[in-house]
């Protein structure tokens, strides 16, 4: 099987637990760090699937490596190749196969509740699942794409996770480590002093608050969605 691209597009927003999930399950990954200047490939089969991280810019920026990563995205679906996005991810797919993204309502960094939809494709990711507790840092939301499903939602963000196949896309963040988030605590610490008014965002203490346990909680909820997803792996 040839390995799982993983699109960093920004130092600071590497894969965290995904990565961990990876090796745990012996599965090949190879980083594209885009913020390096990398090119972004234009074959999807080259890769047994494609992982799109955060990152702080704007689907709709004009940055170089945008519109050849849509053009990816598009070409992995019609190939069926696996696509999987965290929150700047999530938009580039939605932008991709369709959706449009724009400012969110509502700013969000830190711990927030998410619940699962009530539908048959939210029940084929998450089972019973009924809510959790994810990590946020979004100014943006995107909208469902064309043929795709809501399966994840929030009080400020009606859109945080939708499923299209075997492509899953989120706007929150399950990938988290304690490493990511104190790392972001470090380099947001402006941004979240200037968006301290937004009701959906949290002051540095409260998000470092009961860290680890909040992380365990979160690894499990990344493990129901890591492993659907690499279930679908392009195996050639």
């Amino acid at each position: 099987m040839n390995a799982v691209a993983i699109f960093r597009h920004a130092p600071s927003e590497g894969p965290g637990y995904f990565a961990t999930t990876l090796e745990r399950k012996g599965i090949a990954w190879q980083l594209i760090a885009l913020d390096e200047g990398r090119a972004v490939p234009k074959d999807a089969r080259r890769f047994a699937g494609l992982v799109f991280m955060g990152g702080p810019m704007s689907v709709n920026d004009d940055l170089p490596w945008i519109n050849p990563a849509l053009a990816l995205i598009a070409d992995a679906v019609r190939k069926d190749v696996p696509v999987l996005g965290h929150c700047l991810g999530g938009q580039l797919m939605a932008k991709a196969l369709g959706g449009a993204v724009r400012a969110s309502p509502v700013k969000e960094i830190g711990w927030g509740e998410v619940r699962v939809a009530e539908n048959g494709v939210a029940r084929d990711w998450l089972g019973p699942l009924q809510s959790f507790e994810a990590f946020h840092w979004h100014g943006e939301t995107f909208s469902i794409p064309p043929g795709g499903t809501r399966v994840l939602e929030s009080e400020h963000c009606a859109n945080q996770g939708f499923a299209l196949g075997k492509h899953f896309g989120m706007q929150c963040h399950v990938e988290m480590t304690e490493d990511l988030v104190r790392d972001w605590l470090r380099g947001g610490a402006r941004e979240i002093d200037a968006s301290r008014d937004s009701a959906g965002v949290q002051k540095p203490e409260q998000i470092e608050r009961d860290l680890a346990r909040r992380l365990n909680a979160l690894h499990a909820v990344a493990d129901r969605i890591y492993d659907r997803w690499t279930e679908g792996l392009a195996k050639a």
